[in-house]
């Protein structure tokens, strides 16, 4: 069987936007936790707490799988560096976000 086209819209976007904002939120977090001098556990404790039950890990991987099973390779690239390189900006931007409202308050 062929590997089906790849169509953006064929992607889990749900999950993206949703492993976006989350750490998005905790970017934000990170930097504010420091500001606001709040306890490590309480930190820790909010921030995996909230923004590991928003994100959706399983949800993504359970995806990616089923369309690795359904050959979707090129999608599962994309799918994976989406979700990772995402996330991952999303924290810089937050991070980013934060330390520029700390300077102009």
């Amino acid at each position: 069987m062929a590997e089906s086209p790849l169509v953006f819209w064929t992607l889990p976007l749900n999950i993206l936007i949703i492993n976006i904002l989350g750490s998005l939120i905790l970017g934000l977090f990170s930097v504010l936790a420091l500001l606001w001098h709040l306890d490590a556990r309480y930190s820790l404790f909010l921030a995996v707490g909230f923004c590991g039950s928003l994100t959706t890990m399983s949800s993504f991987a359970l995806e990616t799988t089923g369309m690795i099973e359904n050959k979707q390779f090129a999608n599962v690239a994309i799918n994976i560096m989406a979700n990772v390189g995402l996330s991952i900006g999303a924290i810089v931007a937050g991070r980013s976000l934060a330390s520029v409202m700390i300077s102009h308050s």
